[in-house]
């Protein structure tokens, strides 16, 4: 057979030096084109031993033409000619497949060298034949791994799109029958209940099959797969089922959820073929019902989520609380109506041009801003008691929950304020009217052991009267101190010497310590502690945790009282050696009229309202007061008040 060599190049002088080189070096007969369309003609005769592929061509690009040369005639060698000797253009061409690349101006050596290196890699003639085979061989099972490639990700692309269940199975099915080319796909699902397979997604099946299929677990290749936990592969004499179901070659794998370990099979079969499925099949095939599995899954949550979601919707639309839930840039995510409602807020306010809405540009209520200030400024949860311009008050809690936001509860105590007005009011109107009966009463006592003698007995009877009439006009006196401090009546404040104020306290209750046996220890700081306040009232608050500190603590102990400053704040600390406060109590010891329910107290003379006159006087001076107690160690009760600096 004659041995030639095509040269096509719209360049005349390359063309020509070519030709020259290849005739003149190795004997070649060149056959020359100008254009793409002359050098196709000229490659589909007989194929030529070499192509030479310029990069000058007046009716194509030439890399475009070198890649339409390679894909029609893959077994001619080839070696591109090109004026761009870039190392993109270089990558490019060895990437299509060319055997060498030359670049312009041609040299003699170079050409010389490419076509030496052609010769030796020259496979013989007979082999030529055997080659193509096993390319087209190769390129048939390229394609077919390709397609499986195009098939799986298409299915993986569905799970993450696609919220319809019924949907992606049918696709995974439908995608593992085309795949392995099988005649028939099924995708079966396990019903706890009746421990058996029922039919989710099928392909190809008869429906009479179909609409019957039920596998039982025990008694079922399917089965087999779901609790072994692996595929099961049969063919020909190895499928024996009894359920009419009848086929030449069954592959079953098993469809695995996270959480729940294997849920279902995947499987796929084949009636006329008896053909065994291949490993290849069984990996597909595997990782297929694995997108199932996660489809599964994902349904399964979604429905979940739907159903919290609903629920939550449900409570917060009939939740009597106002609740507002914003993000992390204080953005109003959720707004139920009940806050709606308080705050004046419409639809509209809810869906703002670039997204959620600052919530600073939908509530106008001052008081509510100001919790998002002191939130963000203390970092902490925050609540308040706020009223707003409707004349509603409400208790509001501040809280930030991590991932979410901030969550803000408005709880509507306007009706309970009034009926805490209108007990107070009927409080002082029964205290005040009880002071004159009581007063006389006072009066006849000290009367009687004026107008004539009394025995021991009657003495003892009027001691227990004056001590019961001292408790009554004591709770009238703390009631009515209650009242004057809740309404600020006689609260003027000014600035003092917290100092001061406690080193008279414990000069006055010194004597009555001594009484009961307690040591009275007062720690004072070595400089004034400077607090706006009303004396008076602040007095009356540290004489009664003095107070209560000696009466709740046996003789022998020690009461220590300490004050100090620190970062804006002062602190001040009444701590006992006493009986202490259980942790259950220790809520509720503010409360008025509460009394520890431990025998130790039975005895203890008290109207249950000094703690809660202290906390009265502290929380008007914005201040906190809390309690620190261990049963039979003892107890410390704090309180902190702004400093000057912070009060302004």
């Amino acid at each position: 057979m004659e041995q030639h060599v095509v040269v096509i190049d719209g360049d005349r002088e390359s063309r020509d030096g070519l030709v020259g080189i290849l005739s003149s070096e190795f004997g070649y007969t060149c056959l020359e084109a100008q254009s793409a369309e002359e050098g196709l003609r000229l490659l589909r005769r007989p194929a030529p031993l070499l192509a030479f592929i310029g990069d000058a061509l007046p009716d194509r690009d030439g890399m475009q033409f070198l890649e339409q040369v390679l894909e029609q005639h893959p077994l001619v060698s080839t070696i591109y000619v090109s004026e761009d000797g870039s190392g993109s253009t270089i990558l490019r061409a060895f990437r299509l497949g060319v055997l060498d690349l030359l670049s312009k101006p041609l040299d003699r050596g170079e050409v010389t060298a490419a076509v030496g290196r052609m010769r030796s890699s020259e496979v013989p003639n007979n082999r030529l034949a055997d080659l193509t085979r096993d390319l087209r061989a190769a390129n048939e099972e390229l394609r077919l791994r390709l397609q499986e490639l195009n098939t799986v990700y298409a299915i993986g692309r569905a799970v993450t799109s696609l919220l319809d269940l019924s949907q992606v199975l049918n696709r995974v099915v439908e995608g593992v029958t085309y795949t392995l080319r099988a005649e028939e796909g099924m995708l079966m699902l396990l019903d706890p209940t009746s421990d058996e397979l029922y039919l989710r997604a099928a392909k190809d099946m008869r429906d009479k099959t179909a609409r019957n299929l039920r596998l039982a677990v025990d008694d079922s290749a399917a089965g087999r797969a779901l609790r072994w936990n692996r595929p099961v592969n049969l063919s020909g004499d190895e499928v024996k089922l009894t359920t009419g179901y009848l086929v030449k070659s069954l592959l079953y794998v098993p469809v695995r959820a996270a959480e729940r370990g294997v849920i279902g099979v995947l499987g796929v079969a084949n009636r006329s073929r008896s053909q065994r499925f291949t490993r290849r099949d069984i990996a597909i095939a595997s990782a297929l019902a694995d997108y199932a599995g996660i489809a599964i899954e994902n349904a399964r949550l979604y429905r979940e989520a739907e159903t919290e979601r609903a629920k939550l919707h449900a409570i917060l639309g009939q939740a009597e609380e106002a609740i507002l839930v914003v993000d992390e840039e204080n953005r109003l995510l959720l707004c139920n109506a009940a806050a709606r409602e308080a705050l004046h807020l419409t639809s509209a306010d809810m869906d703002g041009a670039q997204g959620p809405p600052p919530v600073e540009a939908v509530v106008q209520a001052s008081a509510i801003l100001e919790l998002f200030a002191d939130e963000q400024e203390g970092g902490g949860a925050v609540h308040s008691e706020v009223s707003l311009d409707s004349g509603r008050i409400y208790n509001a809690h501040l809280t930030p929950v991590g991932g979410v936001g901030r969550v803000l509860m408005l709880q509507d105590v306007t009706h309970l304020k009034e009926l805490s007005r209108l007990k107070s009011e009927f409080v002082a109107a029964v205290s005040h009217d009880m002071r004159t009966p009581l007063t006389s009463v006072q009066g006849y006592i000290d009367l009687l052991a004026k107008v004539g003698p009394v025995n021991e007995k009657q003495e003892r009877f009027l001691a227990r009267m004056e001590t019961s009439l001292r408790s009554i006009t004591d709770l009238i006196d703390d009631l009515l101190d209650i009242r004057r401090i809740e309404a600020e009546l006689d609260l003027e404040m000014g600035m003092c010497d917290l100092r001061g104020v406690i080193d008279g306290v414990v000069q006055r209750m010194r004597p009555y310590a001594e009484d009961e046996g307690q040591d009275l220890v007062w720690q004072a700081p070595p400089s004034a502690l400077q607090v706006r306040c009303n004396p008076r009232r602040m007095a009356q608050a540290v004489e009664n945790l003095v107070s209560n500190a000696i009466k709740y603590s046996n003789a022998g102990g020690q009461v220590a009282v300490t004050a100090s400053e620190d970062e804006g704040h002062v602190f001040v600390s009444v701590s006992d050696e006493g009986i202490g406060i259980s942790r259950e109590e220790q809520p509720r010891v503010f409360d008025r009229f509460y009394r520890g329910k431990s025998e130790d107290v039975a005895g203890i003379r008290g109207t249950g309202l000094g703690l809660s006159i202290v906390k009265a006087v502290i929380d008007k001076h914005g201040g906190r007061v809390w309690v620190e107690s261990q049963p039979g160690v003892g107890s410390t009760f704090s309180f902190i008040l702004p400093a000057p600096d912070a009060q302004t």
